[in-house]
């Protein structure tokens, strides 16, 4: 007689609590959020939770860590690529995209840092957002040397179209009302970004 399947209810993944932990520090902050309330989201108890994160700012941290670990690998390839620069940038640009809208609770934990000024999350995103912008920043000051539209503030136009993916990501059902239908992310990077010969 076969084995009966485990739920995946009842197997505790570091994977599982971390994405509960996503969405309950996205609606609550890192000072407000409970562990309690991750471990039910997680579908396990608080012990089980502590087991794999032993407080809840270790979570907090494995959160954005984990988040921009897999943004900087998913970025990183795509810059890396083969190809001239407009088809890596444009891979860079739906890479972010699809990164945003797959974890769009990470979307609302970045903004929410961004925008408060209380808890340890603006620490975090200062040491793992910094690097990776300054190295986007790079990629397109080297890799884009002459095809960037001249006297385009680089950095300042990379946080504006990053701005707006994180915004249309997190909106949840505001996200059509507001930008309507289809993906205009590169239609706008390619606007701001490139001089019109390379258009």
């Amino acid at each position: 007689m076969a084995r009966p399947k485990k739920r995946s209810i009842d197997v505790a993944t570091p994977e599982r609590i971390l994405r509960a932990a996503e969405q309950v520090f996205a609606l609550h902050g890192p000072v407000g959020a409970r562990l309690a309330d991750i471990a039910l989201l997680a579908g396990i108890t608080r012990p089980s939770l502590l087991h794999h994160f032993p407080s809840k700012e270790a979570l907090y941290e494995a959160c954005v860590h984990g988040a921009f670990a897999e943004l900087g690998t998913v970025l990183g390839h795509a810059m890396q690529a083969e190809g001239a620069f407009v088809t890596r940038l444009e891979q860079v640009v739906r890479s972010f995209v699809s990164f945003a809208e797959a974890r769009p609770h990470i979307a609302r934990l970045i903004l929410r840092e961004v925008l408060g000024d209380d808890g340890p999350g603006r620490a975090l995103l200062l040491e793992h957002a910094d690097p990776l912008i300054s190295g986007v920043e790079a990629f397109l000051l080297e890799a884009g040397a002459g095809q960037l539209r001249p006297g385009l503030p680089v950095r300042a136009a990379m946080l504006q179209f990053v701005a707006d993916v994180l915004v249309r990501a997190g909106a949840g059902d505001l996200r059509i009302p507001l930008w309507g239908l289809g993906e205009h992310a590169w239609t706008l990077v390619h606007t701001m970004f490139l001089q019109e010969q390379y258009k």
